[in-house]
């Protein structure tokens, strides 16, 4: 299993709306390293939804629900259906992650607009310490 991170302002599509309508389309992706990103996401692999805007922390958990395609509206990018998995409380900000200071090197960090981006295992090892009780 592959993890992702994807990033979305909360006031555009946050992760209570994932919850509600327990599925979506995840759409509106320009950026080539963004959309290359989202073109590697298989059936199963987990993203982890991050709240920009403001709150600057990771707030839940999805998962790939089937294979990306090209996006009909913008055929130079890529959609993926996504499945609510679970909130993460209390959120994981940015700043902890910065604090940490073990994942410097990554682009959640270094490319403070890329939107979409795979997660390393390092981190996925970070989140789970944090959130024991969650089925990372």
């Amino acid at each position: 299993m592959t993890y992702f991170l994807a990033k979305t302002e909360p006031s555009t599509y946050s992760i209570d709306q994932l919850r509600q309508e327990e599925q979506t389309i995840w759409d509106g992706v320009k950026n080539p390293q963004a959309v290359r990103a989202i073109s590697q996401m298989r059936p199963d692999d987990r993203v982890f939804i991050y709240h920009s805007g403001g709150q600057s922390a990771i707030v839940g958990l999805a998962k790939v629900l089937e294979m990306p395609h090209t996006d009909p509206k913008a055929p130079k990018s890529m959609v993926v259906k996504l499945g609510y998995v679970s909130h993460l409380s209390p959120p994981t900000g940015l700043a902890d992650v910065k604090k940490s200071k073990q994942f410097d090197d990554w682009a959640l960090v270094r490319q403070s607009r890329l939107s979409t981006m795979v997660v390393p295992d390092r981190f996925v090892d970070w989140m789970r310490e944090r959130y024991p009780d969650v089925r990372l």
